[in-house]
């Protein structure tokens, strides 16, 4: 009986790998497994080699490991390439006679799926089926756990490819229950195992339906594009408008206007389609119109790797647009952070009249792992509009009143009777242009120094383990939670991880940092930007920085090795 047990499933785009994955997950949390998984994909519909990596275990998880104890490979090109991968103990499963691959070799497993799915179901399509079938019988995993989550996935298919599939699953599962002599591995049930499984672009999406986002709007960029579909899934349930928009210009653009019109409204992209997008980030912070923007990073410049992750815009997220104004940057670590920071976000972009950032990468946006229910009282949703009920006794408004918090109240069009003016150009309290530096003065400091003195009372503080005694402490924001977390437990080091890096919690760090005996940023960028930024608001120079930037995450053993060397 194992505690944990690492799954990879490769082949060519268009074989299915997601499919099987997405299966694997539902299969092993319905067992009462907990899971973490990410996808390997390159940027092409058809051929290549990608691959669904899934761990699971008794324990929670938040990361994954370096190698694997299984690894189906369901073409040629996946036996060697993959096979090094494999941990000591472990197989490598794969079709002999399909592949044509006569050579011995300790860690192959023949299974005969395409055979298998040829004879059951007629056809070689049902490999998938099979492959699940087999991988939840030599995990120890009942059927009954495996059919419940196939009807799942085909649940949008007819009865018959239902059936053969199911039919395809069960010829995979009995092949290991006739052959009583193959390894089983079998992992410890979970006494912690939780309810769903989600990946942190649908936790955002649900985030901002709780939030009451009425307008989203967004052109396709990888790996963005999973929370519109996810918001179009549910656009009729709860009255969303989702816009497809021409380009990111029209899209941060239409965002802006459904916000004057008085409804929640997001938008969502990736760094070149962010770079469109800036100048409306300025025009959000002159007209004091909220907004909320999610940047899912990958690997640039240009087009950079777009299937692949990286965390090299935070300094242009946090730096975009021209001129001075107040913004907030979420950086969340987890699902369950994906959720309740774009309900903060909605908030605070609408009480103090903003762009709010939620800036996550391919990392967080396609990873699954298992999460229990989200809780709505950890999700309380306030407005901050004049009411249409006390709007008729409102007199001589000025949109852009001067006030000592730097928030003005702010009317709907329409619902009252005065004309509301709202300009790009720098403007008087009514709204109309000047060029008067008196009021200029004035209005920077409301825009930049009052907003983000109320800001930095509502910050996010830095969560943190281990900190007392240890001799390493390291660092991370964004989607490095999950292998900060565990590798500070393994190595007894301590660890800190942001969710917010906007306003920056300079304070709350600077007491945690004050008596570190060393410091190590861990960061998916080349430049160290969060070590900069942590000299830049502190003052603290940071020791070392561990920095990945080949487009993958950061794996639980490869930053074990890396941290083992700096202790």
């Amino acid at each position: 009986m194992k505690d944990e047990l690492s799954i990879r499933v490769c082949g060519e785009a268009g074989q299915g790998v997601q499919t099987i994955g997405e299966a694997l997950c539902a299969i092993y949390k319905d067992a009462g497994l907990n899971i973490f998984a990410n996808q390997d994909n390159m940027s092409r519909i058809r051929g290549g080699n990608n691959f669904f990596q899934l761990r699971i275990a008794s324990q929670p998880l938040y990361t994954l490991r370096q190698k694997v104890d299984i690894v189906v490979a369901l073409d040629k090109e996946s036996v060697m390439l993959h096979a090094p991968q494999v941990n000591p103990g472990g197989i490598l499963v794969l079709d002999r006679e399909k592949f044509g691959i006569s050579e011995e070799n300790s860690l192959f497993f023949d299974l005969p799926f395409y055979d298998i799915s040829v004879k059951t179901g007629g056809s070689g399509i049902f490999v998938n089926s099979v492959c699940c079938g087999f991988l939840s019988a030599i995990t120890g995993v009942e059927f009954s756990c495996l059919e419940t989550a196939l009807k799942k996935v085909f649940a949008a298919k007819s009865d018959e490819i239902i059936g053969k599939n199911l039919e395809t699953a069960r010829a995979g599962y009995d092949f290991v229950q006739n052959n009583p002599s193959i390894n089983i591995f079998r992992v410890q049930k979970s006494s912690s195992s939780r309810p769903h499984v989600m990946d942190g672009n649908q936790a955002i999406a649900l985030g901002a339906i709780r939030a009451g986002c009425k307008f989203y709007t967004a052109y396709p960029m990888s790996p963005s594009t999973s929370i519109m579909d996810t918001l179009a899934r549910y656009a009729d349930k709860f009255n969303i408008i989702v816009e497809q928009a021409e380009d990111e210009i029209g899209a941060i653009n239409m965002a802006l206007g459904a916000s004057f019109a008085g409804v929640r409204a997001m938008t969502g992209t990736s760094g070149g389609g962010f770079s469109l997008m800036v100048e409306g980030v300025s025009l959000s912070g002159m007209t004091e119109t909220p907004v909320v923007i999610v940047v899912a990073q990958r690997p640039g410049p240009a087009t950079g790797f777009p299937t692949r992750t990286e965390q090299s815009d935070l300094n242009f997220v946090l730096h975009a647009g021209h001129g001075e104004f107040a913004r907030v940057v979420f950086t969340p670590g987890t699902v369950e952070e994906c959720f309740y920071l774009a309900v903060k976000a909605f908030n605070l972009a609408e009480k103090y009249q903003i762009p709010v950032f939620i800036l996550t990468d391919q990392h967080l946006a396609e990873s699954l792992s298992d999460i229990n229910s989200f809780e709505a009282s950890k999700a309380e949703v306030r407005r901050y509009i004049i009411s249409k009920s006390g709007s008729a006794a409102i007199k001589d408004y000025k949109r852009y009143a001067l006030t000592d918090s730097g928030i003005s109240p702010r009317a709907i069009p329409s619902w009252i009777d005065e004309a509301i003016y709202v300009d790009s150009d720098e403007h008087t309290e009514e709204g109309h242009i000047t060029e008067d530096a008196i009021i200029r003065n004035a209005m920077v400091e409301k825009r930049l120094y009052k907003k983000l003195s109320g800001l930095k009372l509502e910050l996010e503080k830095p969560t943190f383990e281990n900190m007392e005694g240890a001799g390493l402490i390291i660092v991370g924001f964004g989607s490095t939670y999950g292998v900060l977390k565990e590798a500070a437990r393994e190595t007894k080091s301590g660890f800190i991880h942001l969710s917010q890096v906007w306003p920056f919690p300079a304070d709350d760090m600077a007491v945690l940092l004050k008596n570190a005996k060393k410091i190590v940023t861990v960061e998916n960028n080349a430049g160290a930007q969060l070590a900069g930024l942590i000299r830049r608001e502190t003052g603290i120079k940071v020791d070392k920085s561990i920095l990945k930037f080949d487009g993958r995450p950061f794996d639980l053993d490869y930053l074990i090795e890396r941290i083992n060397k700096e202790l």
